[in-house]
């Protein structure tokens, strides 16, 4: 096996922190990657992983050259690259993570226009709603919606997601259309409870440039987005929910929008990735065009 093959899987292994989830990551053999390890050990004359029954992490040696190996990966992608037209014609796998319905609803979909355009790139799509980790996880990229802690990680912010108010026809015959925010004490709401903290925001609204938040009354909260908004769809209560996830319910008359003019703050949209001084061209180019597609896609 070649030394760059060696610091590949070396990298993965880190990244994953796991010999399992590296090899899948790559498409070899669990015994391949531990073998793989174990011959770059024996090649640089020092111990580059701490090895426990839960879990593999990097000594201190491990890490330092952890980032040696990460910068000369990109270096030799880009090398070889000159003279193989890779700068136009990008290869490899993109391993990203993005929430449930924009995965399902636009991602997806759009998916073969990029394939297309690009096809030495192939997309290991993952789609889920809880927070997932780089790391653990071995994704290359995630898609977050909503402030960003301090997590290490570098941040390119895409966008912005738009929000608005909506209820069905049968909620607002029954319990009538609310005009201003001061109404919204008369209402009901369907709470969402975030699947990572369960936690459940207060409604937002806006007036005059600031944004306020009232609790509502709720007699039915969910953890899923599908679940949020076939209870509005029931009549159970006002929702606040991007615009594009409800665009074809409001086309056909199912949902309504609500205190259009009093729309809580629009959510930021970025794409995390690991630390490293040189991106891969196949990301930076599902990057752009993710970026691209988000914008157009989720405009209110």
């Amino acid at each position: 096996m070649d030394r760059i093959e060696l610091f590949r899987i070396f990298a993965r292994v880190v990244e994953c922190s796991s010999f399992t989830r590296a090899a899948d990551s790559l498409g070899v053999p669990r015994s391949s990657a531990s073998a793989a390890v174990q011959e770059l050990e024996a090649r640089v004359g020092t111990q580059l992983l701490r090895r426990t029954t839960r879990r593999v992490s990097a000594t201190q040696d491990g890490a330092a050259f952890y980032e040696r190996c990460v910068r000369l990966i990109a270096d030799v992608e880009e090398t070889e690259g000159l003279f193989r037209q890779s700068a136009s014609h990008p290869s490899g796998k993109v391993r990203i993570n993005v929430p449930g319905r924009i995965g399902r609803l636009i991602i997806a979909p759009a998916l073969p226009t990029l394939l297309d355009q690009y096809p030495d790139i192939d997309v290991d799509l993952g789609v889920t709603d809880r927070a997932v980790d780089l790391v653990q996880d071995g994704v290359d990229c995630v898609l977050r919606v909503g402030a960003i802690g301090d997590t290490g990680l570098i941040a390119r912010q895409i966008g912005e997601l738009e929000l608005i108010n909506v209820a069905s026809p049968a909620y607002l015959k029954r319990h009538g259309v609310p005009l201003a925010p001061e109404d919204l004490s008369d209402h009901l709401a369907v709470n969402y409870a975030s699947p990572s903290s369960g936690r459940v925001e207060d409604w937002e609204w806006s007036r005059d440039g600031a944004v306020h938040a009232t609790a509502m009354r709720s007699r039915v909260s969910v953890n899923n987005a599908e679940a949020y908004i076939a209870c509005c769809l029931a009549g159970l209560g006002l929702i606040q929910i991007p615009a594009y996830d409800v665009r074809s319910h409001i086309a056909a008359g199912e949902l309504v929008e609500v205190l259009p003019k009093h729309r809580a703050a629009p959510m930021p949209m970025a794409l995390l990735y690991h630390h490293r001084q040189h991106l891969s061209r196949r990301l930076q180019v599902f990057a752009d065009w993710l970026e691209r597609l988000l914008k157009t896609a989720v405009s209110a």
